[in-house]
């Protein structure tokens, strides 16, 4: 449950003004980047209605995605599938927050990040919340922004690589998207280092890579 108070207390006790939400999207999918994105909401000017994007419809995530990018301080910040395969998964996810955080076009001074694990060398002090895009306002923005960021981009590779459902399932491993592999093979978009790319190319006889 969203919790409306947390940025408000953490404002009058430590009398910070810009206070970041952050959170990622895309650490299961088999194809495609990690995503994150950070947050400085306008206190005179939240969005009604915002939670845990996987609570929302798509209609629901792409308004409040229009309101949020207007009235707040956004950024968003893709790690590569190259990047992911070289540094590992959960690596490339806090690679992702930190330099969200970091391009955000006014330092913030303090950060809300969801999970239990914070980014090595933030500029800022900060707090996990686990859970959090389900509590905070700030991190529930931040999930809906890197949701609908990376959903519209997955839509976009779907159509330079069609047969793998990635306008649907966003690169996670659908029965369409295994299809898609058994039929197309792997691409330049698939995560190498997850076992079920992996296993198929060591695969014999595995589908020549396109």
């Amino acid at each position: 449950m969203i919790d409306i108070n947390i940025e408000p207390e953490l404002r009058r006790t430590h009398g910070l003004t810009r206070i970041a939400g952050v959170d990622e999207v895309g650490r299961g999918p088999w194809a495609g980047p990690v995503t994150a994105c950070a947050v400085i909401l306008d206190p005179r000017r939240i969005p009604d209605g915002l939670d845990d994007s996987k609570k929302l419809s798509a209609k629901r995530r792409d308004a409040l995605f229009d309101q949020i990018v207007d009235q707040a301080d956004v950024s968003v910040f893709h790690v590569s599938v190259e990047e992911i395969d070289r540094i590992n998964i959960l690596q490339a996810s806090l690679l992702a927050m930190r330099r969200a955080i970091e391009g955000l076009a006014n330092p913030a001074e303090f950060a809300l990040i969801d999970g239990n694990k914070t980014p090595q060398g933030l500029a800022c002090p900060s707090e996990t919340l686990v859970k959090g895009d389900g509590r905070c306002l700030s991190i529930a923005a931040a999930s809906i922004v890197a949701k609908v960021t990376r959903d519209r981009m997955m839509v976009a590779l779907s159509q330079q690589f069609p047969g793998y459902g990635w306008e649907t399932n966003a690169g996670y491993g659908t029965k369409a998207h295994i299809a898609g592999l058994e039929t197309l093979g792997v691409t330049q978009h698939h995560r190498r280092s997850f076992k079920p790319i992996h296993n198929m190319l060591c695969l014999e006889g595995c589908p020549k890579n396109v």
